[in-house]
């Protein structure tokens, strides 16, 4: 729970303009991906601090792997069998590291079609043609907020909008509604789910969004032109 909410105290440096940092050493030069965030010392007492660290990710990723027994072929058929062939996401492909454990931080590539087939399982409720793909639940303890997260705006691995407690105007996206969630990617990939208006957006572009992109301002918009009537 504190690795899939980013609050196990990790120390780990997320800041990918800095190639001495943990995050780009991780990704670039280490081959054990979750070897190298579990060496990261702790600096804090877990469930105390809430920090984004991507290195978390790849130590659940060993994690999952490990429940295989060595089962190599097994564990690298697993996204397909257990969800990508499930519900069509048929251009996925997670890649793993030197020591073959997928990265699951950041080497996944798919389709917008793809990305959107996996919003709308989580839309559903982990549930995709009348078959529970997730547990029940799930997706209502990832969309929990993480109470050291500021704004309520971290979950189990999700983004979230739900606001300051006692403050929902205080939030990421204040022009949103505050069950929307999404995945965000490097540089601007979004996939976003807005169960309240029965919604799933997915955007691949490529920016940096504290310099030119506003995750609030493109999903309004998207949401305001599916509210507006269309004309002829």
């Amino acid at each position: 729970d504190q690795l899939l909410r980013m609050s196990s105290g990790l120390k780990f440096g997320e800041i990918y303009d800095d190639y001495t940092s943990d995050v780009v050493q991780m990704l670039n030069n280490s081959g054990n991906a979750a070897g190298f965030a579990a060496d990261r010392p702790l600096e804090h007492d877990p469930d105390t601090h809430w920090q984004y660290s991507s290195g978390t990710t790849n130590i659940v990723s060993r994690i999952l792997r490990s429940t295989f027994d060595g089962n190599q072929g097994s564990y690298f058929l697993f996204p397909r069998t257990a969800l990508f062939g499930k519900i069509g996401m048929r251009g996925a492909v997670l890649e793993p590291d030197a020591s073959g454990t997928f990265v699951g931080s950041s080497y996944m590539y798919a389709t917008a079609r793809d990305w959107a087939r996996f919003g709308l399982l989580y839309l559903n409720d982990g549930v995709w043609e009348g078959e529970r793909l997730l547990p029940e639940g799930w997706v209502k303890y990832g969309t929990t907020p993480t109470p050291e997260a500021p704004k309520g705006r971290y979950g189990a691995h999700w983004w979230l909008n739900a606001g300051e407690p006692g403050k929902a105007e205080n939030r990421a996206w204040p022009d949103l509604p505050t069950d929307a969630y999404a995945a965000q990617g490097f540089e601007g990939q979004r996939v976003m789910v807005v169960p309240s208006r029965d919604v799933v957006i997915v955007r691949l572009g490529l920016s940096r969004p504290e310099r030119n992109f506003s995750t609030n301002d493109f999903a309004a918009a998207v949401l305001s032109a599916i509210d507006r009537p269309m004309t002829r």
